[in-house]
């Protein structure tokens, strides 16, 4: 998924995938923002594991740390389904960034 250039709003940052040098590659999820620290969030995801022995189904979370751009900073909040892609490593816990807010379904 490539991402566009959007015109500059904000005064933003060099680790933006829009308006920045950062470069979104690799994997794409989608899920819960569960807290936001700083500038960045902790994005929960439910998945479904199947286990052969046992014939059963099992749900699992997965948990990750994204970086929030600050020209959307605003329109994101605790609760959102967000969209999250990987990128280069940003801190010791962040590989991800947000990429946009997503419609519940």
């Amino acid at each position: 998924m490539e991402t566009k250039k959007q015109e500059k709003t904000v005064e933003c940052e060099k680790r933006c995938p829009w308006h920045g040098e950062l470069s979104v590659r690799g994997r794409h999820f989608k899920g819960f923002i569960r807290k936001i620290v700083g500038q960045r969030a902790v994005v929960e995801w439910e998945k479904v594991i199947y286990y052969p022995k046992y014939e059963r189904y099992a749900k699992s979370r997965s948990k990750v740390h994204a970086h929030i751009p600050k020209c959307i900073m605003h329109e994101i909040k605790q609760g959102d389904y967000i969209e999250i892609g990987e990128c280069r490593r940003l801190s010791k816990i962040t590989n991800f960034v947000v990429l946009k807010k997503e419609e519940v379904k």
